[in-house]
């Protein structure tokens, strides 16, 4: 049976769009062992087993991830009408993938090889992950919020938008800790090896970030009039 929805037209009672929320919850689950893995990694006389344990486990979410991402796109409706426009749905997917994706290529950074982190730098970088922990989080609120709209489940479109500008608001002060941070790290006494490896770790975690942002912009269009 078909449903008339306000906004979007014909679609099956299984919108696609809720496989975006098992996709979500798995990126998710991915992000929040990143403080752990640096915690681990700080604390460490090496590379030690818990952080290769750790990272190992984010390949292994990431890894489900991209097999929930494949699924969503393989199965989306062919006769009936999307409930948001194919292309913006499919540029959500791919970036709120690339969420998990930038977080564990910082990881991986981080395991190169071991860098002491002086103690007076390594509260920014805690710091650092905790915001980035919770823009994520913000995301989740902002998709249930769109696809409550989308579905006719509610009408609160300034409530939607509101959740938006809070990712946005959160991007912009990360920016301004990773520049600040990657500053300092420059300007150490640092080997150089030390400096590269940290600041590309910095700027994973950025890039983590910037893909919120993206799914933020995303999700805004899918609700333009």
């Amino acid at each position: 049976m078909l449903k008339k929805l306000p906004f979007f037209g014909l679609i099956t009672p299984r919108s696609p769009m809720e496989g975006l929320v098992e996709h979500y919850d798995k990126i998710m689950e991915g992000i929040v062992l990143i403080r752990e893995a640096l915690e681990c990694y700080i604390s460490g006389s090496g590379v030690c087993r818990e952080f290769k344990e750790i990272t190992a486990e984010v390949d292994a979410i990431e890894d489900h991830a991209d097999k929930i991402k494949r699924n969503i796109r393989n199965h989306l409706p062919r006769r009936l009408f999307m409930p948001v426009d194919k292309t913006l749905f499919l540029n959500y997917t791919r970036s709120q993938d690339n969420i998990l994706d930038y977080a564990q290529e910082a990881l991986h950074w981080l395991g190169m090889r071991r860098v002491m982190i002086q103690e007076e730098k390594q509260r920014p970088f805690v710091d650092l992950v905790e915001e980035v922990i919770y823009t994520v989080e913000l995301l989740g609120p902002a998709l249930h919020a769109t696809i409550g709209l989308v579905h006719g489940d509610h009408i609160d479109r300034l409530g939607c938008k509101e959740k938006y500008r809070r990712i946005r608001t959160e991007r912009q002060k990360i920016w301004k800790m990773q520049r600040q941070l990657v500053a300092e790290i420059y300007n150490s006494d640092m080997d150089f090896k030390d400096i590269y490896q940290l600041i590309h770790f910095v700027g994973c975690l950025n890039d983590t970030v910037k893909n919120c942002e993206v799914c933020a912009d995303t999700l805004r269009a899918m609700i333009a009039r």
